[in-house]
């Protein structure tokens, strides 16, 4: 629970108050209150931590960070940058996100991923991206939380109203229900509903049904009988662009590598 919890309770934003590191010669002051947190997000298993400065460069990640790339340790991953790790079409979309931030100085929160857990199963994950920030109130980096929603969804707990909801979504792919049909479904409002949600599947109504689209298409583009424009109708979308452009932005990769990856 402590892995799902930390993420929504610490408030991260005050680790713009200077992490000590030192990379490439860059030295940022450090206090008591960054520190204590940065080992605390060390020992974490179902999230990810990452901090990067302006330069894109990893100056401190967790070893559930880690074992996302193919390294081994720490100290093979300080210093180095999304494309020395990952594939093209995931270090450009994270170098992307920490563009924006950067730039506009606004967190990210809440973004929806599909990223390949260690062994390549796809997973979802919750990231939130915090501009860091120096005595001066300038931007000097990122600090990153990706949180694994396998390991918060207690469906032992749900109650039979969301079962309901969960039922309407799942015989609704083609036409997803909106947040206000779901809320009737289970006999509730919509803001009643969006925090039974968030509490027992970690996740906004909205995002809940992106994701069981999303899964649909993953199990859809197993079968190379299926064509894409036609799984795109199958999982509610528009047209095989609307689609690609969605699939990639949560998988960072299209459909067609998605396939061919599986």
């Amino acid at each position: 629970m402590l892995a799902r919890a930390l993420p929504r309770l610490v408030p991260i934003r005050r680790l713009r108050c200077r992490i000590h590191t030192r990379i490439h010669g860059v030295d940022v002051t450090s206090d008591r209150t960054a520190a204590a947190l940065l080992e605390l997000f060390a020992g974490l298993t179902g999230v990810m931590f990452c901090a990067k400065d302006a330069d894109g460069r990893y100056t401190e990640v967790n070893d559930a960070f880690v074992r996302r790339t193919h390294e081994r340790t720490r100290a093979a991953v300080l210093g180095r940058r999304a494309t020395d790790l990952f594939v093209p079409d995931l270090a450009a979309r994270y170098e992307e996100q920490d563009a924006a931030v950067l730039a506009n100085g606004l967190p990210l929160r809440n973004e929806l991923e599909l990223i390949r857990r260690v062994g390549g199963t796809p997973g979802w994950y919750l990231t939130t991206k915090i501009p860091l920030r120096d005595g001066a109130e300038s931007v000097v980096g990122v600090v990153s939380v990706s949180e694994d929603m396998g390991n918060t969804v207690e469906t032992g707990r749900a109650m039979p109203a969301l079962s309901r909801v969960v039922d309407l979504v799942a015989a609704r792919l083609d036409r997803p229900p909106r947040v206000k049909e779901m809320a009737a479904a289970a006999g509730c409002s919509v803001s009643l509903l969006d925090r039974r949600m968030r509490r027992v599947f970690g996740l906004a109504p909205t995002q809940f049904v992106l994701r069981a689209r999303i899964d649909h298409a993953r199990s859809l583009l197993a079968d190379p009988s299926w064509p894409l424009a036609d799984i795109a109708i199958a999982c509610g979308f528009h047209d095989q662009p609307a689609f690609t452009r969605q699939f990639a932005r949560l998988a960072g990769e299209t459909p067609g590598q998605y396939r061919r990856r599986s």
